[in-house]
Formats: C-alpha cells, sequence, structure tokens
C-alpha cells in the first residue's frame, strides 16, 4: 500500500515521501497515529501541489539546518553527571540532557533530532551524538561526560 507521510517516521522515511509499506502497518499504526495518510489519486494530486508551492521554503530551510550544522561542529559540550566510586555514572546521559547542554553553549536543537551512538551512557567518558536536522542535513559531534 502507498502512503504519504505526514510526519518523520524512523526506519521508514520522511516527511511528505511516498512510501510503500504493507496494509496492516498503514491501516493498523500510521494512519490511525496521524503519522500518514493514504495515498490516493486525489492525495497524490494535491500533495504534488503543496510540495510544488513549498519548494522555495523548503531551500531556506535546508540552509538554515546546513547554519545550524556549522555552529554544531565548532561547539564543545560536557555534561555534569554524578558519579559513584569506580566512575560509573548514577543513571544515564540521555538526548534530553544534550539537548539542554547544547542549548547552555549556544546552539538550540530538538532533543528527537538527536541520536547518541553509544546508547545508554553510564561512564564518564567521550561520546559521539549525530543531529538529524534536515533530510539532507546531518552533523555528527562529540560531546563529554564528566564527573561532579
Amino acid at each position: 500500500m502507498e502512503i504519504i507521510l505526514k510526519k518523520n517516521v524512523d526506519n521508514l522515511g520522511y516527511k511528505d515521501e511516498i512510501v510503500t509499506v504493507k496494509n496492516g502497518y498503514a491501516r493498523n499504526f500510521l494512519i490511525p497515529q496521524g503519522y500518514a495518510i493514504m495515498a490516493s489519486a486525489s492525495a497524490v494530486k494535491a500533495h504534488n501541489e503543496v510540495l510544488r508551492q513549498r519548494s522555495h521554503k523548503e531551500e531556506k530551510i535546508k540552509e538554515e539546518a546546513a547554519d545550524l550544522a556549522a555552529k554544531l561542529e565548532g561547539v564543545k559540550v560536557s555534561i555534569g553527571a554524578k558519579v559513584g566510586e569506580n566512575g560509573k555514572i548514577f543513571g544515564s546521559v540521555n538526548t534530553l540532557q544534550l539537548a539542554e547542554a547544547l542549548k547552555a553553549a549556544g546552539v538550540e536543537i530538538d532533543r528527537k533530532s538527536l541520536k547518541i551512538k553509544d546508547e545508554p551512557i553510564k561512564e564518564v567518558g567521550s561520546y559521539e551524538a549525530e543531529a538529524n536536522l534536515h533530510k539532507e542535513v546531518k552533523q555528527a559531534f562529540t560531546f563529554e561526560v564528566v564527573g561532579e
């Protein structure tokens, strides 16, 4: 079944893409949750018209994402965490804490667009993360977890 995505869906596609999925996945999950609509002939025609009108706005959004990626490349981020005697963290570091640390460093990114590569982080050290700023703009960066 072909569907038009209304939101970004991990491991499937980005907003406004037309993708093919199994009938049950579309009818039981994607459409009821509001992630997609069925790609009927009239829906595809309306979708193409909307994309045509939005194409110049999309270029501006892509440029802003590229600027944000350039800012992110030079940022040094460290996250403080409570540490036990053997260097292990009480709890773990997640994308929420990373987004707050980035905001404090002057780069505001939604936590949903951040992915930490070695999750869960339970020890002090240097780690890598990736920011998915646009479907064509992704930026990898490193951050450090330090003990308080």
